[in-house]
């Protein structure tokens, strides 16, 4: 009997996971493949030690030789070696680079072919588990979310459930939901499945990434047991028609992680995290969840979230994170963007984000965690995210799939939801 609940389980697992909604996706393949491969299969490197760099040019999977190529090699852009139509010989380049510190090395290569621009990539990372964060906590950075959440716990959630028909299906209901914030009509807005079948169950909340969506509810996952809460961070109802995301993306809240960042007690971020947090209160007032297995999940700004999440409310139990923004500020704003267009940020700026950088929540987490992410991110840097979780000291656990950029692939979606429907099952 119990072998045939266990196998019944693990089945279970495997169909969740099958369920748990990407983040994002690799983008589709090309005609013109350009396949930039570093000589140690691992893409690992000690320090001091020189990484080289093939290059070739394939097409329907055959070498092209008589090619020419740009190419851009080094550990960030400001420091890169640039060079212009670059002949492939034989239809091979061989491209060297090396570190004195650790950090990364990457190799970005592209050619023109039928009007068409064509890229690859490879980044070779240099003892990335030695890097360390440069960032300061403030002498009140706990008080200051202590006193930010009690406040805003004197608001009344004042939830509102309402259900969406055409969401539903023969085992799930679907909500689209509400409950005040950090301020008198200041709401976060979401999608909530909940299972039908009277009982109780384990849920999972899942923070957004970056950008202003529309969602439709989670109800695959939900129909394996498993209470569902999809949030958006802006005050707005998360079931209108695409277009009014567009429009407010690229009108009212375009940028709106710029807004008010030189104050710390403004910033756009604050009423968001808080209103996480709220999250968790809310999912506290179903009689359906079953009061103790809640784990959380995001990527990139949502995995900032998670993280952040997990310190300021204790009940959060697991989280799953990929790729996350906006931590090790200092570094992620020198090598990967360049916020708002300002072309740099100014010390009361950075007085801010040590308020809401990663780092100062990564190193108080205590509970069980899964990570993941890619070497060839562009959106955010590697660097950044292992200075995150090197400093990380509760149970941990780091799936690095190197030649994902900011996106996830099928393998790695499977491991990472495997790992979180078995926490939330206590396999």
């Amino acid at each position: 009997m119990k072998k045939q609940i266990t196998c019944l389980l693990i089945q279970t697992v495997l169909l969740l996971t099958l369920s748990l909604n990407a983040f994002s996706q690799a983008p589709a393949t090309t005609l013109v493949k350009v396949i930039v491969s570093p000589d140690h299969n691992d893409w690992n490197y000690k320090v001091n030690e020189e990484a080289k760099f093939s290059v070739q040019v394939l097409k329907y999977g055959n070498l092209l030789e008589n090619v020419t190529v740009d190419y851009w090699a080094g550990s960030d852009i400001k420091s890169a070696v640039y060079k212009k139509g670059v002949a492939l010989k034989d239809g091979k380049l061989e491209i060297k680079g090396n570190l004195k510190t650790p950090g990364f090395f990457r190799v970005a290569v592209s050619t023109n072919m039928d009007g068409k621009k064509y890229d690859g990539m490879a980044t070779a990372a240099f003892e990335p588990e030695k890097i360390l964060p440069d960032v300061k906590e403030p002498a009140d950075f706990d008080n200051f979310w202590s006193n930010a959440i009690a406040q805003a716990r004197k608001l009344n959630l004042e939830p509102t459930l309402t259900l969406v028909p055409e969401r539903c299906t023969s085992t799930v209901n679907v909500y689209h939901i509400s409950f005040q914030n950090d301020r008198p009509g200041s709401k976060i807005y979401g999608m909530l499945a909940i299972p039908k079948k009277a009982g109780k169950y384990p849920a999972i909340v899942k923070l957004p990434g970056g950008g202003v969506y529309k969602y439709g509810g989670d109800a695959k996952t939900a129909a394996f047991g498993v209470i569902t809460l999809e949030i958006g961070i802006h005050g707005i109802p998360v079931n209108l028609e695409p277009q009014v995301y567009a429009d407010l993306a690229a009108g009212a809240l375009s940028n709106y992680f710029n807004i008010r960042m030189n104050d710390k007690d403004q910033f756009y971020f604050k009423r968001v995290f808080i209103g996480c947090v709220k999250a968790i209160d809310f999912i506290y007032t179903l009689p359906e969840f079953n009061g103790n297995d809640l784990a959380i999940t995001g990527q990139s700004q949502g995995g900032l979230l998670c993280i952040a999440t997990a310190v300021l409310d204790k009940r959060v139990k697991y989280l799953a994170v990929g790729a996350p923004a906006f931590c090790d500020n200092g570094r992620f704003m020198t090598q990967s963007m360049v916020v708002g267009g300002k072309g740099k940020i100014g010390p009361d700026e950075f007085e801010t984000l040590n308020y809401y950088d990663g780092v100062n929540f990564a190193k108080k987490l205590t509970i069980p965690g899964f990570y993941t992410w890619g070497y060839n991110d562009m959106a955010v840097p590697p660097a950044t995210m292992y200075a995150t979780y090197n400093i990380v000291t509760a149970p941990k656990e780091l799936h690095i799939y190197q030649d994902s950029g900011h996106w996830t692939i099928p393998e790695q979606l499977e491991v990472m939801n495997t790992w979180l429907a078995k926490k939330l099952m206590g396999l």
